[in-house]
């Protein structure tokens, strides 16, 4: 399978912006077993700013942009050494694709980036993406990387996207504060009454919530790519969700 796995900050680090090694580290060691069984995998990773927010020892997550922009400068550096050492253990190669909305607006760009893409998959490459928030202005920016993440899936024909986010998929209402909500293990249609209770981010660091997650999703089933939304706390449900299996997450099914 050709599967993109999109990991959002609140998974890759604590609050404190400091990286959360026990999970990273996890996250590298399935992703590498599945590439060892075969499969082709493409990893979107958030991170950059709340790693740069940790390491240039910031309060709180930068508002300006020239504070974010500097912040993400300086994580994604140290995001990339992390991917780099932790596949390294595992024998496997990762390279940096850095994105803009222009890259998939342009023809021209956007063959650039597939063909590139494509060719370092057949070479046996972890492709490791993100959007380039140091350089990235209104007018070009994609602007949270679940949309990202659904754009790239489309763009090299994925089988299958999985977003890794601090929540188990989509319920029934928010299970922050409905004690008897419900997770949907199986989505075939988005509704406007899901877009209607999606809410905003979820954690302080990160950019996206529960509607960007349904417009990716909308995004892949029209396309044709099936969606999983899981807990990125518990990595090892990419096994599941790579065999088909819905339990535990959200799976939305792509209309064939």
């Amino acid at each position: 399978m050709r599967v993109v796995v999109k990991v959002g900050t609140s998974t890759l680090a604590h609050a404190t912006g400091k990286l959360n090694i026990r999970r990273t580290s996890e996250l590298c060691r399935v992703l590498s077993d599945l590439k060892n069984e075969g499969d082709e995998i493409i990893l979107v990773s958030s991170g950059a700013i709340g790693m740069g927010v940790g390491k240039l020892a910031l309060a709180e997550k930068p508002k300006d942009i020239p504070t974010k922009q500097a912040a993400a400068a300086v994580g994604q550096c140290e995001l990339m050494y992390t991917y780099d050492r932790l596949f390294t253990e595992y024998h496997h190669t990762v390279a940096q694709i850095l994105l803009t909305g222009a890259d998939f607006h342009a023809p021209d760009r956007h063959e650039n980036f597939t063909n590139t893409i494509n060719r370092l998959l057949e070479l046996g490459v972890l492709p490791i993406i993100n959007e380039n928030d140091t350089i990235a202005t209104d007018e070009i920016k994609v602007g949270d990387n679940d949309t990202l993440s659904a754009l790239v899936a489309v763009s090299v024909k994925a089988d299958l996207l999985v977003i890794l986010s601090d929540v188990d998929g989509l319920y029934s209402s928010n299970p922050r504060s409905d004690e008897n909500a419900k997770l949907i293990e199986r989505v075939y249609d988005i509704t406007d009454e899901m877009i209607k209770q999606a809410g905003g981010a979820g954690s302080t660091l990160g950019t996206g919530g529960m509607l960007t997650k349904l417009q990716a999703a909308k995004i892949c089933m029209s396309a044709g790519c099936d969606m999983a939304i899981a807990n990125g706390k518990y990595p090892v449900l990419l096994y599941d969700a790579l065999a088909g299996n819905a339990s535990g997450f959200t799976r939305f099914y792509a209309k064939k």
